[in-house]
């Protein structure tokens, strides 16, 4: 991971930008559930998010994914990184609040150094990176809570879900490490994309009967935002900062997401979170920063 800590001022100002267009994605999330299903709501994200990324890959002339061994690598990547956590975050945000569902998210990261640590032999956990993991463990059993223990409400589900996503998440950043090279990241995305769509759309007909649409202008507006902006462009913003500022500075882009999150589905949606939820949110963002590495240097006078 590159622990660079020179960020570019344009760098940044993409950095905070990719951070707020993925903290709104939770409120259009919550907006589309209103009107449409949750299969049909992924449907509809990862099927337009592809026919744009492939839009941008022919402007761009790059080569289009060949091989059956190729599209096998991207259909897993399809399933770990959009089908499985798009279906798990959806189906928690109809018992939670974006804002929770956003703070519990934040384990992504967490959970990312974690499984690599399990899978690669060069991203052992040192202390600094154990106690990260456990600053982020006990950020989310503070933000769940005792209420999972002693029975599986709708509500605990939920959270499980969400959480269910963020190892997804991990899964698919160890995937695409040890088996997705060769490609450009905008023809992979647009690759993975497809297959999700594959997958999704013929469950969603069987499960459901057929694909949802929206019924207002405002339904329709957040499934085109959550689809084109927090998705397509999204990835393609993500590339650039990664380019610019290497991976390990876009971690940080996890600490803008929830507050984002947060304040939008308090301003918009009238959401109202717990101090508890509040107070995992601090403890992951601890583990984030120690993550990080950058002020633990500091401290230990080791040059950045």
């Amino acid at each position: 991971m590159s622990q660079s800590t020179d960020i570019p001022a344009r760098a940044w100002g993409e950095l905070l930008l990719l951070g707020g267009i993925w903290g709104a994605s939770f409120l259009s999330v919550a907006v589309a559930l209103r009107e449409v299903s949750v299969l049909s709501t992924v449907c509809h994200r990862v099927g337009w998010a592809a026919l744009v990324l492939w839009l941008v890959v022919w402007l761009r002339g790059e080569a289009v994914p060949r091989g059956w061994r190729v599209w096998g690598i991207l259909a897993v990547m399809g399933l770990l990184n959009n089908v499985l956590p798009f279906t798990l975050l959806s189906w928690g945000q109809l018992s939670i609040e974006s804002g929770l569902t956003s703070i519990l998210n934040a384990f992504t990261a967490v959970a990312g150094v974690l499984v690599a640590a399990m899978v690669f032999a060069d991203e052992r956990l040192t202390a600094r990176r154990l106690t990260g993991v456990l600053l982020g463990f006990a950020g989310v059993a503070i933000t769940v809570g005792p209420a999972v223990l002693q029975g599986l409400s709708l509500r605990s589900l939920a959270q499980i879900a969400v959480i269910g996503a963020t190892l997804c998440y991990a899964f698919a950043g160890a995937w695409a490490r040890a088996r997705l090279r060769g490609l450009s990241p905008v023809a992979a995305s647009a690759g993975m994309l497809t297959c999700a769509a594959l997958i999704l759309i013929p469950l969603t007909l069987v499960v459901e009967g057929g694909i949802d649409m929206p019924t207002s202008l405002q339904g329709a507006a957040a499934l085109g935002y959550i689809a084109v902006i927090a998705t397509a462009i999204a990835y393609l913003l993500y590339y650039r900062v990664l380019a610019m500022a290497g991976s390990g500075n876009l971690m940080l882009v996890t600490l803008l997401v929830a507050p984002v999150a947060i304040l939008l589905g308090a301003v918009v949606l009238g959401e109202t979170l717990t101090p508890r939820a509040y107070a995992g949110f601090a403890l992951l963002a601890a583990g984030l920063v120690v993550l990080d590495g950058r002020i633990w240097r500091r401290l230990r006078g080791v040059p950045a």
